[in-house]
């Protein structure tokens, strides 16, 4: 009689914290929604962030605030999220190196994939490979020839180990056969003095991250690593147009919240991703940034979560062979 009594106030217990998630995923949100960024202010994911939350404010009819939380290569932002309460009022946005690449350089308390419920990939922008002024190569045959040649000679400076530009080059290694040193910095913008100095030859980064640079004739821009040539720098080749198929690579940004979020607080929050992203001034605020948005069927959850597994299914490896750990 005592089992049959615990398993009827089970049903009932169950049922009723059922009916409590349905009220509140109809009700959601009441309340202002935090955003994690977990990196400085003024950094280009912060930069990011502020635009889009700007508009899904006006969308989800409360406010949506953007707290930084920096530290351990974005990691503990991120681990706040994947703590948090699975309502839709505490999301992580991120990118390519926070929820793909740190899987596997770092011990992290949280898994990338699985302690995070999608909401919608938000932009993207190539790697590309620039280099200082003065380098001899005209062109990047002529630089591939000339990293051939002179294996180790030449140096390639990174921002951080596990970075984007450090993964990107040992993957720009493996690929083409060639071999170079790396030169680490703590920052872009140390690193950018160099190059432009002349003191480091080439850096593969974020493309949006140096643009500017390569606009003012200050560095050149030899290739871009994707399927099409970069919207924003026509007239720099792709990889593939020199020579070397299958060298692709982009740094993007996304947008998740905890895992067991309700699917209807989800599909609230994409909602107001997706009506951010079609706002012309939106995309003009990103192109600015040097940031594409994603094409309408690319901004779903269910295309992030893919996205996302296919990338950790192609990093994943090549991080591990090349011995990549973060510091």
């Amino acid at each position: 009689m005592r089992t049959a009594v615990r398993r009827l106030f089970a049903a009932a217990l169950a049922l009723f914290a059922a009916h409590i998630a349905a009220a509140a995923a109809q009700t959601y949100p009441s309340r202002p929604v935090t955003m994690i960024v977990p990196y400085p202010a003024g950094g280009p994911t912060d930069t990011l962030a502020r635009i889009l939350s700007d508009h899904m404010k006006s969308s989800l009819g409360q406010s949506v605030i953007i707290e930084n939380i920096t530290g351990a290569g974005g990691s503990l932002g991120v681990a706040r999220v994947a703590r948090a309460a699975p309502d839709g009022y505490t999301l992580s946005i991120g990118h390519w190196n926070t929820h793909v690449v740190q899987g596997a350089t770092m011990n992290l308390p949280y898994d990338v994939l699985n302690d995070f419920a999608p909401v919608a990939l938000l932009a993207d922008t190539p790697i590309w490979l620039v280099a200082r002024n003065t380098l001899a190569p005209k062109d990047f045959k002529e630089l591939l020839a000339w990293l051939k040649l002179s294996p180790g000679k030449a140096t390639a400076g990174t921002v951080g180990v596990g970075g984007a530009s450090d993964v990107n080059g040992a993957y720009f290694q493996n690929v083409t056969g060639t071999k170079f040193q790396f030169v680490p910095y703590r920052g872009a913008a140390p690193l950018n003095q160099d190059l432009l100095a002349g003191h480091i030859d080439i850096y593969l980064g974020m493309a949006a991250s140096s643009y500017t640079l390569v606009r003012g004739g200050q560095v050149k821009a030899y290739a871009v690593m994707a399927k099409e040539r970069w919207w924003a720098a026509p007239e720099v080749p792709t990889m593939e147009e020199e020579g070397v198929p299958g060298l692709e690579a982009s740094f993007w940004h996304g947008l998740w919240a905890p895992k067991a979020t309700p699917a209807d607080v989800i599909a609230r929050l994409n909602a107001a991703v997706r009506a951010a992203l079609a706002d012309p001034i939106v995309r003009q605020r990103y192109a600015e940034q040097g940031q594409a948005v994603p094409l309408p069927e690319r901004q779903t959850p269910e295309a992030l979560g893919a996205f996302q597994r296919a990338e950790i299914e192609k990093w994943w490896p090549i991080i591990k062979a090349a011995g990549i750990r973060a510091m």
